[in-house]
């Protein structure tokens, strides 16, 4: 008996059909994370298709029904359909012509098996009619899915050579489905390890951050580590590293704090910063996230002391991050809005110092106490400064 799609939300869309009515529905199948991902019963994000026409064929259809079209991989044979609740990619039946790892030559196929043969994972390779929702499934995909298996499909040496991203995509699935190890792909994902070296930074940075994000990726970080494949691409990471994630996923889940991959990978390097700042590099992350990675480089044990001084001086994503790595609580820092300092330069001017360094110097020591004293309202802050000031003009000796 044929296995068939469970009717979701999104297979209910209005433009979606209009979409497989334009096109015809024996010419498109639903493929990928959504068939997967609506299997199992989990939201769906992205919608993907496979169809038998070509890309031109596509956009002509779709422009001739007034729906919008984005050649976003046109030379890989996808054209985005730009829809009122959703935009949906759509990509000719493709086989692979030759590869080096890091990108392939394809050619279009008619046949959904050849399509099916070039993807990665089973899981991933369930192909659903739009209309009647039949799945067909080429390669066990849906017994995988049950066992909750991350198998590739055919030999999986060749698989990661075809594409070296495939290592960490296996563990990022591996992770996310709480799956079974496989012993083939675990031996090949070891042994081709090194191939990772052959990619492009962005690409890796993309993928441990998306393994990172996760609920609690530990055991597949353990894993990683000890396959050979984490040293790859996080060299620094050893085995206090690893054990400080494993404490820091604990404080996050203690106190019900969501799941933030760059406070993770903070977690699996030194607290160096100038390790920080290599690694970033190495990942080509954009600026904000290089500061904020140098930034938690820079913790202490006591920050988990300090939390709202943390938040004034470095920003709250920073002293958030400093702080449940130091296994302390946000407690302070919830529903507290980050002060100004309630004293400007001109009032000390006022006070009969002469504009210059002098000014800058007494600010600082009036903040310093200020934030030492938990920040403490206008009057206090003003008395500060006449103490300040008047430490200023005793006679010394």
């Amino acid at each position: 008996m044929a296995s068939l799609l469970p009717a979701a939300e999104w297979t209910r869309r209005d433009d979606l059909a209009r979409l497989v009515a334009t096109l015809d529905a024996d010419n498109i199948r639903w493929v990928g994370g959504a068939v997967r991902d609506t299997l199992l019963g989990s939201p769906v994000e992205d919608i993907d298709a496979a169809t038998i026409l070509i890309p031109d064929e596509v956009i002509a259809r779709l422009e001739a029904a007034g729906i919008t079209t984005v050649p976003t991989g046109i030379d890989h044979g996808t054209i985005t359909a730009v829809l009122p609740s959703g935009h949906v990619e759509i990509t000719t039946l493709r086989k692979d012509v030759s590869t080096d790892g890091r990108r392939a030559t394809i050619a279009f196929a008619s046949d959904w098996r050849d399509d099916a043969a070039r993807r990665d994972f089973t899981i991933n390779a369930l192909y659903a009619h739009p209309e009647t929702r039949v799945i067909s499934d080429f390669f066990g995909g849906m017994e995988d899915l049950s066992d909750r298996r991350i198998r590739f499909i055919g030999d999986a040496r060749e698989r990661i050579r075809e594409d070296h991203l495939r290592i960490l995509r296996y563990y990022r699935f591996q992770a996310r489905f709480g799956a079974d190890l496989d012993r083939e792909a675990e031996e090949a994902c070891a042994e081709l390890a090194d191939t990772l070296t052959k990619l492009s930074r962005e690409r890796i940075a993309k993928e441990l951050l998306s393994l990172l994000a996760l609920p609690n990726p530990l055991a597949t970080v353990v894993r990683m580590r000890e396959c050979g494949v984490l040293p790859v691409v996080l060299p620094e990471t050893g085995k206090h590293e690893v054990e400080v994630l494993a404490a820091l996923i604990r404080t996050e889940e203690g106190q019900r704090v969501s799941p933030d991959p760059l406070r993770r990978l903070a977690a699996l390097l030194p607290a160096l910063p100038p390790v920080a700042e290599t690694v970033a590099a190495r990942l080509r992350l954009s600026r904000e996230q290089r500061e904020r990675l140098f930034c938690v480089a820079a913790r202490l044990p006591q920050d988990q002391y300090a939390s709202r001084a943390l938040a004034y001086r470095n920003g709250r994503d920073c002293a958030v991050d400093r702080v449940l790595l130091a296994g302390g609580s946000l407690s302070k820092l919830a529903g507290w809005d980050i002060p100004e300092l309630p004293l400007k330069g001109g009032e000390i001017v006022a006070k009969g110092v002469e504009a210059g360094p002098e000014i800058a110097r007494i600010m600082k020591a009036v903040e310093d106490r200020w934030i030492n004293e938990q920040f403490p309202d206008r009057s206090r802050v003003m008395a500060m400064l006449e103490e300040e000031l008047a430490g200023r003009r005793a006679p010394n000796g």
